[in-house]
């Protein structure tokens, strides 16, 4: 594959996800610079703070990018997905794996820091998650801010995330209700292209899926592969690289993977075997 910044692939799915990260916003108010007078060093806090952490475990990133997403899918990017309490978003199940929650409680502290009470989690959050991007060899971005936090979090919202078991049309119709499209949604998911799961997630599609075997759309000469990974009675919390072979590199790569029957998770092969995605996987793999 060439490199991220000379594939037009690779461009395009980023350019369709950053107007569907706009759109999933849904927040007034916000521009480029917002902090520029108020807290000049914000972005750069936010940046180190990430840094700091990927350094350590890059897994990190797409945690962090993970994270931002469920929090703009439920109820917009205002970090309710921070709040604590026992039947907040973090609690719901589509939640419980989430990871870098300190990362965003470090850069808070130096913030608060450096300027008491002037930038919102919210912003950190989605900051991050476009330092994660970049520090796993994606593209950077002027990122508008000004978003203000939320104050209510309920674990009941969470329903509307799309799950690793969802068919495509029901995708489709929650990504809908945001005014987006079916190349949005593919775009989106490709930001698999970093990150694991857990055995626990996709392990199903490796043993009694159909007839007592596999799920048929996995390439056969993967499937002794997971296995191996994720044997039947093993690990259920034991994680794997969503995109084999490029698990740490924001790239395109896992959309060719996918057209190989190389799909972790049964929601993200679905793109390739539902005729309505197809197109769009392929165009960007």
């Amino acid at each position: 594959m060439k490199g991220a910044y000379t594939n037009p692939r690779f461009f395009l799915a980023m350019t369709v996800m950053l107007a569907m990260a706009a759109a999933l916003v849904q927040a007034q108010g916000t521009r480029v610079g917002f902090y520029a007078r108020t807290c000049p060093r914000a972005e750069s806090i936010v940046r180190s703070a990430v840094q700091s952490h990927f350094r350590s475990n890059p897994n990190i990133a797409p945690g962090l990018l993970r994270m931002h997403f469920h929090d703009c899918f439920v109820q917009g990017c205002d970090a309710s997905i921070l709040i604590d309490g026992p039947n907040t978003e973090k609690t719901a199940p589509p939640n419980r794996l989430l990871r870098g929650y300190e990362v965003i409680d470090d850069a808070k502290t130096q913030l608060e820091a450096a300027c008491p009470g002037v930038v919102s989690c919210a912003d950190i959050l989605t900051l991050a998650a476009r330092d994660s991007v970049f520090l796993t060899r994606g593209i950077n971005w002027a990122v508008p801010t000004g978003r203000r936090d939320g104050r209510v979090s309920l674990a009941s919202d969470t329903t509307i995330l799309p799950g690793f078991r969802e068919s495509i049309d029901s995708q489709k119709q929650k990504f809908a209700a945001f005014g987006l499209n079916t190349q949005d949604l593919v775009a989106l998911v490709g930001g698999h292209t970093i990150g694991t799961s857990a055995c626990q997630l996709f392990s199903y599609r490796l043993y009694n899926f159909t007839n007592g075997g596999p799920d048929p759309t996995i390439n056969p000469a993967f499937v002794p592969q997971l296995q191996a990974l994720c044997p039947q009675n093993g690990d259920g919390s034991r994680r794997i690289d969503l995109d084999t072979g490029s698990g740490n590199r924001f790239d395109t790569s896992f959309f060719a993977n996918l057209r190989n029957g190389r799909g972790i998770l049964e929601s993200d092969q679905k793109l390739w075997t539902d005729p309505s995605t197809r197109f769009c996987a392929a165009l960007l793999g």
